[in-house]
């Protein structure tokens, strides 16, 4: 929203067509702020849009096709312009739409198998759509029930994201809907809806169908009604579906997207990276139950089927890289099964491990990961299928990775032998005419090394095997324990990887909730320094008058402290990190220290400069406002003239944390006028001295406390020498 002011705001354009006494709706959607009035609920333009005629105008501009011919306005802007105004969610325009059963037909229309179906307005009528069932659900529920086919043309029309999406959250995968209309929807689960779903798998060999199908089976298994869930759950369903993954005839699309409605229904958090993904995460309802025995056993029927397409003898494609060829490639579908095992040996299934066994399911992995050993998608599914072995309690299911996997000897093999083979007959094989590149596999091997290693300590069968082979114990020693050492990155003295020891330092999200700062006492601290006195050099009579400010004068909050902070800790160095702002008073300081610090620097704290004629910036802190009112009483301890106000500051913070006594009850930042007016004191009794110090930077920092309980205190001796100035008022 914009301001606007008296006398200097101006008419809207959408106002000025509401103006005249005969427009278009085409004029109106031209506007560019008709949008933004739809929002701000304009009363004319609402009552304009609602009528019957323009909302069924607005509607065709969202499902009929333009004609052809049409101006780029007719095509593009129009149906944005349309389906941005049912979506402002003005209540009034909705109701207007969803009462009359003949501009819901018009909607529903788009549908039709004669329309074209682009991608362009399928997108607008599934944002009209969703908004519909999100502020008019039982209207719109009752309306589909009373026309049921329109399931069944979504479900034709799959293909496209847009109507996946509708389709999933009519069908119950949606937490509002499910919550607010549980009645209405019994109707849904009593229809036929998986079954078509997963016949257009067999109906279709468009991969886009086959991946949107997948990925609403996926959206069931997880958030859909009970009902629902239990029956995509059923070993009738999953039977089902392994018929269609493992048919002959179909692209490997089907079998890929199949597995993965199998892998969300064993494990149900794991989520797929489609286009509904983003949808998914933030969803909180659903079975989210692990995958029952049932469900698990009836999908071991088709796991020796699985298991022959892992076969890579009878392939011929050749696919050549930058470092050799594969002959053949692994494929896509080859990754899909054995992510698939991975889940099933991770559920830890008694008779799943005893299938996988019997079928040397692993044993058949396990040369894969290593006849391929560049490809990271196979290696990191193997290493969760071996840690899964070796963690589970079954003793035979460790017994088969260790004795008849062969698991430490392929490891050391591996070690003897880590270039790319040149045998011609392998799946990869170095490029002809080049040195062979080192394997890509050594990273995984390692950490499964160490995994061995590690439960060896707490199983006695893993420990005796290991120590039981000279060649590993002496890989191990040698090789295995140095490497350690050299990829502890934490251990390492260069580079970036010492942002582990102190991530602090250059985190710049967590910068702020890992340390023990009191953000809310800093904002306090800072308002009460700068809200009083930032003016400029022309502004000292209303700087004299900032103390009589009111409260909601604020300048600093959270997010100001901790901009601050953030400033003022960059030039800190590494060893002070921890002791920074640890909830302190910024500008408490102690006597006893400025009383050393006067001592130690005599000539900055006779400077001519620090009392009345001080540099821009100078900080004054003071015990007692009221006692400040006298114009011409001295001050009694002065501290000397630092070159870095941030810095006084720091120290003040570490000062603080050891004394909490005599702390001041207010700071003045101010920016003194008498230096530009007369650069040079009036006294001269220290001229010598003045012409001797070097020109001081801006920022000088000037404490004042004044004793409350003896006003004819002598001054100390650090401040005897400096000029008395007699003139100054602070207010």
């Amino acid at each position: 929203m914009f301001w606007r002011m008296a006398g200097l705001s101006t008419a809207s354009a959408v106002e000025t067509i509401l103006d005249k006494d005969d427009f278009t709706l085409e004029e109106l959607l031209d506007e560019d702020e008709i949008i933004q009035e739809c929002k701000a609920l304009n009363g004319r333009l609402i009552n304009f849009l609602r009528e019957r005629a323009n909302v069924k105008q607005l509607v065709q501009y969202i499902v009929e096709e333009p004609p052809e011919g049409a101006e780029k306005e007719r095509i593009f802007k129009l149906p944005f312009v349309a389906c941005e105004i049912f979506t402002c969610e003005v209540d009034i325009i909705l109701k207007a739409l969803i009462e009359d059963d003949e501009l819901v037909d018009l909607l529903f229309s788009f549908l039709e198998p004669v329309r074209s179906h682009s991608t362009l307005l399928a997108g607008y009528f599934s944002k009209v759509v969703v908004c519909l069932l999100l502020r008019k659900t039982t209207p719109l529920m009752n309306y589909i029930q009373a026309h049921q086919d329109i399931i069944k043309r979504l479900v034709d029309l799959i293909g496209i994201t847009s109507i996946m999406e509708v389709l999933i959250r009519l069908i119950g995968a949606d937490e509002h809907i499910y919550t607010n209309c549980a009645d209405s929807m019994q109707w849904l689960e009593d229809m036929n809806v998986l079954e078509m779903i997963v016949d257009k798998f067999s109906s279709s060999d468009s991969p886009e169908v086959h991946a949107n199908a997948a990925e609403t089976l996926c959206a069931i298994t997880r958030y859909a009604p009970p009902d629902l869930a239990s029956k995509i759950s059923s070993p009738s369903f999953i039977e089902r579906l392994f018929r269609h993954a493992l048919e002959d005839s179909r692209p490997k699309s089907v079998l890929v997207n199949l597995l993965s409605v199998c892998i969300s229904l064993i494990d149900s958090k794991r989520l797929t990276s489609g286009t509904y993904y983003m949808y998914t995460r933030q969803m909180t309802q659903g079975s989210g139950t692990t995958a029952s025995p049932e469900t698990v056993r009836s999908m071991l029927d088709g796991l020796g089927d699985l298991l022959k397409l892992l076969d890579i003898s009878l392939e011929e494609r050749v696919l050549l890289t930058t470092y050799g060829k594969l002959q053949p490639p692994l494929g896509k579908h080859r990754l899909k099964i054995i992510e698939f095992i991975s889940v099933l040996v991770a559920v830890s299934n008694e008779v799943a491990e005893k299938e996988l066994i019997r079928l040397g399911a692993v044993k058949h992995i396990l040369k894969l990961f290593f006849e391929y050993p560049y490809n990271n998608f196979l290696h990191s599914n193997v290493e969760h299928i071996i840690l899964s072995c070796i963690e589970s309690k079954n003793p035979q299911f460790v017994e088969h990775l260790l004795h008849e996997c062969n698991l430490v000897w392929r490891i050391l093999e591996v070690e003897r032998n880590f270039t790319l083979t040149v045998d011609s007959s392998k799946p990869t094989v170095s490029a002809e005419g080049r040195k062979p590149h080192r394997v890509g596999n050594i990273g995984h091997l390692t950490r499964i090394a160490n995994k061995l290693v590690q439960l060896g300590d707490s199983n006695s069968d893993i420990q005796t095997f290991l120590q039981g082979n000279s060649d590993w114990v002496d890989w191990q020693t040698n090789v295995l324990l140095k490497r350690n050492a050299v990829e502890n990155v934490s251990q390492w003295a260069c580079g970036r990887p010492t942002a582990l020891l102190d991530q602090n330092r250059y985190s710049d999200d967590d910068d702020y909730q890992d340390r023990d700062y009191d953000v809310a006492a800093l904002a306090n601290n800072l308002s009460q320094a700068f809200r009083y006195g930032i003016y400029s050099n022309d502004d000292t009579e209303e700087a004299h008058g900032s103390v009589e400010r009111d409260d909601e004068d604020v300048y600093f909050d959270d997010e100001s402290a901790e901009v601050v902070i953030s400033s003022l800790r960059l030039g800190d160095d590494h060893q002070e990190s921890g002791s920074l702002f640890t909830n302190s008073n910024w500008f408490a300081f102690e006597d006893g220290r400025i009383a050393d610090e006067h001592s130690a620097a005599p000539v900055a704290s006779s400077s001519p400069y620090t009392e009345g004629h001080g540099c821009v910036g100078d900080v004054v802190v003071e015990e007692d406002l009221e006692a400040d009112t006298a114009a011409s009483e001295p001050s009694e301890q002065k501290s000397n003239v630092v070159d870095d106000i941030p810095n006084k500051l720091l120290e003040g913070s570490r000062e603080s944390e050891t004394s909490s006594s005599d702390k001041p009850e207010w700071v003045e930042w101010r920016e003194s006028s008498d230096y530009f007016e007369n650069p040079m004191p009036s006294n001269t009794a220290n001229t010598s001295d003045a012409d001797q110090l070097p020109s001081l930077p801006n920022g000088e920092l000037q404490v004042e406390l004044e004793d409350q309980t003896d006003d004819k205190t002598a001054p100390s001796p650090a401040s005897t020498n400096e000029p008395t100035d007699t003139g100054k008022t602070r207010s």
